[in-house]
């Protein structure tokens, strides 16, 4: 049995109709070839949520406590999440999600780390800027909407994918890159047709 897919069937049949979820900007993201999709996090749900409506089976970093439990932690790498140490570098965490994208698969991240108590789109974490240089992913922005209130609209913002030439080219810092694809995300989270 492919856990994956029966929790994205699973997810998609509940949560679609209990969020009215709807998605924009689908068509951006690359059907083939190693991607990077990058969110803000305002809820424990973002993850299916984004794994539901991008149309890429998803590989998420989660953090390290969650795989302490054995059983959850078999689940949790059945459907492609794999651990990450917070607050320090860890270097298999950064091996592993290079090597999901030198496979042409996807890599989910939410570079703010930890969830916004404000809904408001915060300060990216290194991470997300290390993985957009040293890959050759297409980096797609994406914003969820909330919130999270039943039978209430949930948007799914994907953004035009991220030219990234020049960053790789100039050298560019993690950190700046961090920063230039949260303006993005912020773009998108901001736009008022979605916001009430």
């Amino acid at each position: 049995m492919n856990l994956y897919k029966v929790g994205k069937f699973l997810f998609t049949v509940i949560l679609y109709p209990l969020y009215r979820i709807k998605v924009i900007g689908k068509k951006n993201i690359p059907k083939e070839g190693p991607v990077i999709i990058c969110s803000n996090h305002i809820s424990n749900l973002d993850p299916p949520v984004v794994g539901i409506t991008s149309g890429r089976n998803i590989h998420f970093m989660a953090k390290e406590e969650l795989f302490k439990n054995k059983f959850f932690g078999k689940i949790l790498r059945n459907v492609h999440a794999f651990p990450v140490k917070r607050g320090m570098k860890d270097r298999n965490a950064l091996r592993g999600g290079l090597k999901i994208l030198e496979e042409n698969e996807t890599l989910g991240l939410f570079p703010e780390g930890t969830r916004s108590k404000t809904g408001e789109v915060g300060q990216g974490l290194a991470g997300a800027g290390f993985f957009a240089l040293r890959s050759e992913a297409w980096i797609i922005p994406c914003a969820i909407i909330g919130p999270y209130k039943p039978f209430k609209r949930l948007w799914v913002v994907y953004g035009e994918p991220i030219d990234m030439s020049s960053y790789r080219e100039n050298k560019a810092t993690a950190r700046e890159t961090t920063d230039m694809i949260m303006k993005e995300i912020e773009k998108l989270a901001k736009n008022p047709k979605m916001n009430g």
